[in-house]
């Protein structure tokens, strides 16, 4: 049967607000749509701002994947994945742990095992300049929302959208990328269909890092496409024309997500039948 169930990962700065439009969308073609926010990330944008959890500083990658992991695995069917920049690498990471009818990940945030694009570098830089940011829950700045995060939208509205979503994000979910970063098999023989969507106009993940991902997640033998959208910026899940995106993204993952039958995502049944604990996920990722 195929699956009518979606789970939305959002990235860094925003919380679960910025898939509104994709989740009424797809709620509209007949889905269940869920759409977690990370933990501690679960209040309105600006109230995120004015005073964040003090746990928000300590959360990690590891920490948000096992959050998206045990939702997952909670449901009746496995489901259909869309992530958006890191939640588009988290993505990666579900899929890798056998998790999912089909993924699609959107403008993905730097992916381990593949290079850093200047753009990559040059948006990471706030918060790898900061030498302590490890340890701290981070707020981008104005200037760095209009110039690079959402260059693309319309210039009268970038102070009020960026009240409307964005929020703080734990620097140790990037220190986390370069400091023992979470390995992905490449050539995983039970990751389910996978396609990357890339922008042309994007300024956080360069279109070019994104088509590097499609490569090397070519090697699996399930299903990896590659889309760009040549006009679209990273802010491309709601700037005009985010509806474009949301069909293109369902609709190939109606038409290449394993039927229900194939996979038993809810228990999470590796090889040889066992349910892998946290301690021998991370004995896996250090080998």
């Amino acid at each position: 049967m195929p699956t009518k169930t979606i789970v939305l990962v959002h990235g860094a700065w925003l919380n679960s607000a910025s898939w509104a439009g994709f989740k009424a969308r797809y709620e509209a073609r007949g889905y269940t749509v869920i759409a977690p926010d990370w933990p501690y990330d679960d209040r309105p944008p600006a109230e995120l701002r004015a005073s964040p959890r003090p746990e928000l500083a300590h959360l990690g990658q590891r920490d948000i994947l096992d959050h998206y992991e045990r939702i997952i695995r909670a449901l009746d069917e496995p489901p259909i994945v869309i992530g958006h920049s890191a939640g588009g690498t988290f993505t990666q990471h579900l899929l890798d742990r056998g998790l999912g009818a089909a993924g699609v990940a959107i403008d993905p945030a730097p992916t381990p095992g593949v290079p850093l694009y200047p753009h990559a570098i040059v948006s990471a830089l706030p918060v790898f300049l900061d030498p302590l940011s490890w340890r701290k829950a981070k707020v981008m700045s104005r200037k760095f929302f209009a110039n690079r995060f959402a260059q693309t939208a319309p210039r009268d509205q970038v102070d009020a959208l960026y009240d409307r979503y964005i929020v703080p994000t734990p620097g140790k979910v990037y220190w986390d990328g370069v400091i023992n970063a979470i390995k992905i098999q490449w050539d995983n023989p039970n990751r389910a269909p996978l396609l990357l969507i890339g922008g042309g106009k994007d300024l956080i993940a360069d279109a070019g890092m994104t088509e590097a991902i499609y490569r090397k997640q070519s090697r699996a033998p399930s299903l990896t496409e590659y889309k760009l959208f040549p006009d679209r910026s990273h802010w491309t899940c709601m700037d005009t024309g985010w509806e474009e995106v949301a069909d293109y993204a369902l609709d190939w993952a109606e038409r290449n997500a394993r039927q229900s039958g194939n996979t038993d995502t809810k228990v999470g049944v590796e090889e040889g039948g066992v349910v892998p604990d946290s301690k021998q996920r991370k004995e896996k990722e250090k080998a």
